[in-house]
């Protein structure tokens, strides 16, 4: 079952968000909200609402795939703020998280994301160690990692480089220099 955002709706059915919105509210379409409030869509809820109305349903073949990212920290505030950040890209991430090493080392492999936001300084997480598995595993290795600290100094930066690193951020979070350096790795800014 695929979950579509307010935004990612509104591109497949090339309209607005804003127009998506009064559908929602207006009870023509299923929606729910996350704990922070946005909007969800059952893509299945939005497809029969366009069919009941006579709309055509857009081709499956013709939309990309969706850029995969997993987040790992373990402060469920820098998560959230930076899911939110990257869910109002125009790009239509498809967003995990995860709060622990375990967890983060399941959803790598599970979840393949093009994409892994880690915070180094947890307790279970060898940041260093995770740069460097992901990176040397045949299937893993073309992840891109963006390593986050409030710790870290410029040796340790890089020196997390070396480990396979693409981007390293300091804590607070620079959002808007995060969202960029995120869609540059990911091949969709030049």
């Amino acid at each position: 079952m695929e979950i579509l955002t307010v935004s990612q709706a509104s591109k497949y059915c090339k309209v607005s968000s804003k127009t998506i919105i009064n559908w929602i509210d207006a009870g023509y379409i299923k929606a729910y909200k996350t704990v922070g409030g946005h909007r969800r869509i059952k893509k299945e809820d939005l497809d029969q609402f366009l069919k009941d109305k006579g709309m055509p349903i857009p081709e499956e073949g013709k939309s990309e795939e969706r850029k995969k990212i997993l987040v790992v920290d373990d402060d469920k505030i820098i998560v959230e703020t930076i899911v939110q950040a990257l869910e109002e890209d125009e790009y239509g991430y498809e967003m995990i998280s995860a709060s622990d090493g375990f967890e983060a080392g399941l959803q790598v492999n599970h979840f393949k994301p093009d994409l892994l936001i880690l915070d180094i300084m947890m307790p279970d997480i060898n940041g260093y160690e995770v740069c460097q598995k992901i990176k040397a595993s045949p299937d893993t290795k073309n992840t891109k990692i963006i390593v986050l600290s409030a710790y870290l100094d410029d040796d340790a930066f890089k020196q997390m480089r070396e480990y396979g690193a693409d981007a390293c951020f300091s804590k607070p979070l620079p959002l808007e220099q995060l969202k960029f350096e995120v869609a540059k790795l990911l091949g969709l800014k030049k």
